[in-house]
């Protein structure tokens, strides 16, 4: 099962390095993220989502090539394989960057937009979904992070070693 985690931010930047640091240990094997979203709430108050996968592009991407594969079997037909497989990709991209671009995956957008409409002005935030996680090692690369968890579904024990180690006790990280 997932665990979600939100950490707030007193800067706009620091939820983009800390996410860094999370793909680092995601390379490593150590941290296994099934979605993350940096929110930026700028000085305006008007609220920015960044999210780490980009599902336009992934649709689009996959549309070209299954389109572009069935074009040319069908261009096969009436032999002229090149034809189909330009047609039925530009097809197929446009069918995949639509469906992209419609649907959700990971962490529900209203959720998102409804915890960021309460950080402050010139703040960040990060929402993490994790599935699994080397909590030792996680804890030592956030060592001199300093944030504040604003929801996560934890548990309270896990939840108190997390805030310790963004509030900067290296006996936390230890522990």
């Amino acid at each position: 099962m997932s665990e979600l985690v939100v950490v707030g931010f007193e800067n706009t930047e620091e939820a983009d390095r800390v996410l860094l640091r999370l793909a680092k240990l995601k390379k490593e094997y150590l941290l296994d993220l099934e979605d993350a979203v940096v929110v930026v709430r700028d000085d305006e108050g008007k609220v920015h989502l960044k999210q780490s996968i980009n599902l336009t592009t992934a649709g689009a991407t996959s549309g070209f090539l299954s389109g572009g594969l069935w074009g040319m079997l069908v261009g096969l037909l009436f032999l002229n394989p090149f034809a189909g497989f330009v047609l039925g990709g530009a097809i197929g991209v446009g069918a995949g960057a639509l469906s992209g671009s419609l649907s959700d995956y990971g962490i529900n957008d209203d959720f998102i937009k409804s915890l960021a409409n309460t950080i402050p002005n010139n703040s960040s935030a990060l929402f993490i979904l994790v599935r699994k996680a080397q909590p030792e090692k996680v804890m030592a690369e956030l060592a001199g992070v300093t944030g504040k968890v604003l929801r996560t579904s934890l548990s309270p024990d896990q939840e108190r070693k997390l805030q310790e180690a963004l509030a900067g006790s290296t006996a936390a990280a230890k522990t």
